[in-house]
C-alpha cells in the first residue's frame, strides 16, 4: 500500500480508530454494491423505489416487489471477507472507536464485530411504519413464501417493511449520535468501500477531520471527500483492509 511517508509512521500510533464502510465491503462476499459498474440501481434503475419511502407506501406493487427482493436478497447466504475480518481483529486488540456502516446486510456481525453502528439499520428484521413492532425477517418471509405477497404486521395489520432507513426517512437520532461521537472521538478515520454521496453518513469525514484525525479513504471509485483525505487508496478491500489494520496493528510485513 503505497501511503504518504508521515501518515505510514504515524499508524502504529493510532489508538482510536473509526471506520465507516459502505457497499464496497461486502461486493467480495457476493452482494452488489448500489452505485458501481454491476451495481443493483445502475443495472435496475426501478429498484429505488424500494428503496423510498414515498413510493415503497404509495404503491402496492412496489411492495411486492420489495418483500421478493428481501427474500432473494444474496445476504442470506453471504459470509464474511477478509476486510470484514481486519476490522474485528482492530476490534480484539481494543483499537477500534468505532464501526460505523451504512450496509444492513449484518456480516460485520457475522464476522465477530460486536459493537456495530447501523446508520442505516438492519435488513435483519421487518418494522410495522404504524406500531413500530419489530419481526425478526425470516419470520415475515416465510409468509411470502407461504403466499402473502404483502405481508401486513401481524399486531395492527398496517404496512411493513425492512427496519432500513429508506429515502425521505429520518435516522434514528440516537443513532446518529452514536456514529458522531466515533467520528470525533478517534485519532484516525478511515472511510471504505463507500461513495461519500449519502448525507449524514458521508458528513461524518468531515466531522472527525475537524476534531483533529487524520483521514484515509478507500474506495475503488473518487469521492467527493477524497481531497480532504490525508491518503486515498484504490486498492480491492480484500487487501487493502487487512494490510491499513495491519500497518495500525503493527504486524504488517515490512
Amino acid at each position: 500500500m503505497d501511503l504518504p511517508a508521515e501518515l505510514a509512521a504515524a499508524l502504529p500510533g493510532a489508538a482510536a480508530v473509526t471506520v465507516l464502510t459502505g457497499a464496497g465491503i461486502s461486493t467480495d462476499s457476493g452482494i452488489p454494491d448500489f452505485r458501481g459498474p454491476q451495481g443493483v440501481w445502475t443495472r435496475d434503475p426501478g429498484a429505488a423505489d424500494r428503496a423510498t419511502i414515498g413510493a415503497y407506501l404509495a404503491d402496492p406493487q412496489v411492495r411486492r416487489d420489495a418483500w421478493l427482493a428481501r427474500r432473494d436478497h444474496p445476504a442470506w447466504h453471504a459470509a464474511p471477507n477478509a476486510a470484514h475480518a481486519a476490522l474485528v481483529a482492530l476490534e480484539r486488540a481494543g483499537r477500534l472507536r468505532g464501526l460505523v456502516t451504512q450496509n444492513i446486510d449484518g456480516l460485520h456481525q457475522a464476522a465477530g464485530s460486536a459493537a456495530v453502528i447501523e446508520i442505516h439499520g438492519t435488513m435483519r428484521e421487518a418494522e410495522c411504519l404504524a406500531c413500530g413492532l419489530r419481526t425478526p425477517m425470516p419470520e415475515v418471509l416465510a409468509r411470502v413464501d407461504a403466499g402473502e405477497d404483502d405481508p401486513p404486521c401481524a399486531e395492527c395489520g398496517a404496512v411493513q417493511k425492512a427496519a432500513t432507513i429508506s429515502f425521505g426517512q429520518s435516522l434514528v437520532r440516537e443513532v446518529l449520535d452514536a456514529a458522531l461521537r466515533a467520528a470525533r472521538e478517534c485519532d484516525l478515520f478511515v472511510a471504505a468501500g463507500t461513495s461519500l454521496t449519502v448525507h449524514p453518513a458521508a458528513g461524518l469525514c468531515e466531522e472527525a477531520v475537524r476534531a483533529g484525525a487524520r483521514f484515509v479513504v478507500v474506495n475503488a471509485e473518487p469521492t467527493p471527500y477524497d481531497a480532504l483525505a490525508d491518503a486515498v487508496v484504490r486498492e480491492p478491500l480484500g487487501t487493502a483492509l487487512p494490510e491499513l489494520a495491519g500497518l495500525v496493528l503493527g504486524t504488517a510485513a515490512r
